[in-house]
């Protein structure tokens, strides 16, 4: 029954510590795909590209959201930026490695697009 508590304690500070991670990422030019719907990103990404104040915009996702992300940038790319010179600058993938709810390791797929608006 202890060693369940402290598991759970465990498995808490770990995301509480990833969640503290992300903020700390968080700028103007990163966007992160998750739950929200697919449109609000691809609305996201072209404000950010159409607003000259950052060079580059960057869409981070990970695990299940991986292809979500490559979506929202292609749909974004063909329909709403087809007039503007949008550049796929560096694609950059990984795995992260963090515990289940049971203390098991795991290993999470995710990915980083830098996109970048040509002149």
């Amino acid at each position: 029954m202890e060693l369940k508590k402290e598991q759970e304690q465990e498995n808490e500070a770990n995301e509480e510590e990833f969640e503290n991670e992300e903020k700390s990422k968080d700028e103007d030019n990163v966007i992160f795909v998750g739950l929200k719907p697919f449109m609000n990103y691809v609305t996201a990404l072209t404000m950010s590209l159409q607003n000259k104040k950052h060079k580059n915009v960057i869409v981070c996702a990970r695990g299940k959201f991986v292809s979500k992300a490559v979506d929202i940038v292609e749909v974004a790319k063909r329909n709403l930026l087809k007039e503007d010179n949008i550049k796929v600058e560096k694609i950059e993938i990984s795995s992260e490695r963090l515990q289940n709810k049971e203390g098991k390791p795991i290993f999470v797929s995710s990915i980083s697009i830098v996109l970048s608006k040509e002149d």
